[in-house]
């Protein structure tokens, strides 16, 4: 047993410091960035923002509404090879901004393999995500994957440490999400005790991956645009959005209507009585793909050798997904104003951050 005594840092830990600034206006800023996969010399382009493969939220609506904002999709898994066909021919330029995702299990390879070659090739980027990046067989199955598949763009995680992160890279994998629990509706950290605090991760894992010529993703806790702002600043290069993307139309999910008592009443003249006020309210389920909800959809069930890792919890309905898109990235550009970083690649480059016991005046929050 060891223990590492020094402080490690979540987003709500911090403020970005301002500076003083050439830039006048957020029109000035340029929230777009390239990257130049150094392995393949593959490039991508666009805001590096991605919708998380979850359900919900990593869906083909989604995906092509994130493109028009030259944004991007990790889809959901469970998506069919004869649903992935059709959607990777039906629009080429797909290919440049969503990726497919799999696991490590034989048929997932199969899939993968199945729509590449009836697609000719379209899957530009595939995401392999499971919720241990630790294990050899992962690790393994990424150098297998890469040798199989030369030119394409592996994203592969979950870690939470500097040393995995450059394991990954080193094996295969060209960008690496980061991140052990910090999700909205994720319990992993309380049902095992495991973890990392999300903005230190990103800090140490950033580092340790552009040292060996690779990229991260920050995977998880982010509650609003400042926190992705902060993630920028720690050095992440792409962040990944679950439950802030929640909710919309695009993500599909039954809209449910609930009704609560205000607690005030209003007085109805004709019968002379008192009444409640009754307001109502809609939600979309959401939920983490480990959770119970997630296993009885996919996988048959929990199985008795497991314990359920995230919840299940029904979000305010947000109508179009553009209006949360536009306001994410109008905090972004707020935030570059502030601390003078014309670019998204200089965030990192021009980020101070605060040490702080509170971030924000909570008196009206609800």
């Amino acid at each position: 047993m060891r223990i590492e005594d020094n402080i490690k840092l979540d987003y709500k830990n911090v403020l970005l410091r301002p500076k003083r600034s050439s830039l006048s206006s957020r029109k000035d800023v340029t929230v777009e960035r390239s990257f130049i996969i150094e392995r393949d010399t593959k490039l991508m382009g666009g805001i590096p923002i991605m919708a998380a493969n979850m359900d919900g939220v990593g869906t083909f609506e989604v995906a092509d509404s994130l493109i028009d904002r030259r944004m991007f999709t990790c889809l959901k898994k469970d998506y069919t090879s004869e649903q992935l066909i059709k959607y990777f021919t039906d629009n080429t330029p797909r290919s440049a901004y969503v990726a497919m995702s799999i696991g490590i299990r034989e048929d997932d390879l199969l899939k993968f393999v199945t729509v590449q070659k009836e697609t000719n090739g379209a899957i530009n980027i595939l995401n392999v995500d499971v919720a241990n990046g630790y294990s050899e067989r992962f690790v393994n199955f990424i150098a297998e994957l890469r040798s199989n598949f030369p030119d394409v763009i592996i994203m592969a995680g979950n870690v939470c440490t500097a040393d995995q992160t450059q394991e990954l890279i080193l094996k295969g994998a060209n960008i690496v999400k980061v991140g052990i629990g910090p999700g909205s509706v994720c319990t992993t950290r309380i049902k095992t005790g495991v973890g990392y605090p999300q903005l230190s991760a990103v800090i140490e894992c950033a580092d340790a991956a552009h040292g060996v010529g690779g990229f991260i993703i920050a995977d998880g806790g982010c509650t609003c645009p400042g926190d992705i702002a902060k993630a920028f600043g720690a050095g992440a290069d792409f962040v990944m959005l679950g439950g802030m993307l929640a909710g919309h139309d695009e993500g599909g999910g039954e809209i449910i209507t609930k009704y609560y008592a205000t607690g005030e009443q209003w007085f109805d003249k004709k019968n002379e009585t008192y009444n409640p006020v009754i307001e109502s309210k809609k939600f979309v389920q959401f939920y983490g793909m480990s959770s119970a909800t997630a296993n009885e959809k996919h996988s048959g069930g929990l199985k008795n050798y497991r314990a359920s890792e995230g919840r299940e919890v029904f979000v305010p309905y947000r109508g179009s997904i553009y209006t949360t898109v536009d306001d994410i990235l109008g905090g972004l550009r707020s935030t570059m104003t502030y601390i003078g970083a014309s670019n998204i690649k200089h965030i990192s480059k021009c980020a101070t951050f605060v040490l702080c016991n509170d971030t924000h005046n909570r008196v009206y929050e609800s």
